[in-house]
C-alpha cells in the first residue's frame, strides 16, 4: 500500500493485513522476516495492519495478536503505520494509545466513522487518509466528517493499483479541496507537508 499527497513522494508500507492473518502459517516467522525488511529498508513503514469486523463480528485472538506484534515492531524501528479498522475503529485507537510517542505517525486508512473519534486520532498524532469515497455524491456523512479533520492531519490516497493510483489520487485531492472550500494548490502544498511528516 502507498499513501501520500498528489505530487508528494509515496510512502511504502509492508505488513500483514488483518484479512490475511489466518492464512499465515507461522506468524512468528512472518514477524522475523518483516523485522529483516525493516532493518534493511530505512524508509519502510508498517501496514496495512489493524482489526476488522467487516467479514466477521468477532475479532480473533490471532488478528489481535498480529496487530499488537506489528505495532510493537513499528515502535521498535520508529516507523509509521497504516491502519485498517473496518467497523472497529475505536478498538484500533485503543490499541494504538500505548505506542503514542514511539510510533512517529499513525495513518488511518479508509477511516469512515463519525467525527467522534477525531480528537483521539489527533491526540495520537494521527492522520486521516481520505480516499475515493469522497468522490461519491451520496457519501454525505463521509464528506461532513472530512470537513472536520484538522487540515494538518489530512492525507489523500488512491486505494488503487499502482497503474491507476496517480489519476485517482489527483481526483481525490481535487474533490477534497472542493469539499473543504480551499484552493487546490494550497491544499496540495499542505498535503505534501503532511506526507513529509509521515515519511520515515
Amino acid at each position: 500500500p502507498r499513501t501520500g499527497a498528489a505530487g508528494a513522494q509515496d510512502v511504502v508500507f509492508d505488513g500483514c493485513h488483518p484479512w490475511d492473518v489466518e492464512n499465515v502459517p507461522n506468524f512468528d516467522e512472518f514477524i522475523q522476516k518483516l523485522r529483516t525488511r525493516l532493518g534493511s529498508v530505512p524508509t519502510l513503514g508498517v501496514g496495512e495492519i489493524g482489526l476488522d469486523r467487516l467479514r466477521s463480528k468477532t475479532i480473533s485472538e490471532a488478528m489481535r495478536g498480529a496487530f499488537d506484534a506489528q505495532l510493537a515492531l513499528a515502535a521498535e524501528f520508529r516507523r509509521p503505520v497504516q491502519l485498517h479498522g473496518a467497523k472497529c475503529w475505536g478498538e484500533v485507537v485503543k490499541s494504538c494509545r500505548p505506542f503514542a510517542g514511539r510510533i512517529p505517525a499513525f495513518v488511518f486508512h479508509g477511516f469512515s466513522r463519525s467525527d467522534g473519534l477525531l480528537p483521539d486520532i489527533v491526540a495520537l498524532g494521527g492522520f486521516v487518509s481520505v480516499g475515493p469515497a469522497i468522490l461519491n455524491d451520496h457519501a454525505v456523512n463521509y464528506r461532513a466528517m472530512v470537513k472536520k479533520v484538522p487540515v494538518e492531519r489530512l492525507l489523500v490516497e488512491s486505494d488503487a493499483t499502482e497503474a491507476a493510483a496517480a489519476p485517482r489520487v489527483d481526483e481525490v485531492a481535487a474533490k477534497l479541496a472542493e469539499v473543504r472550500g480551499i484552493g487546490l494548490e494550497e491544499l496540495i502544498a499542505r498535503l505534501e507537508r503532511n506526507a513529509d511528516e509521515v515519511a520515515p
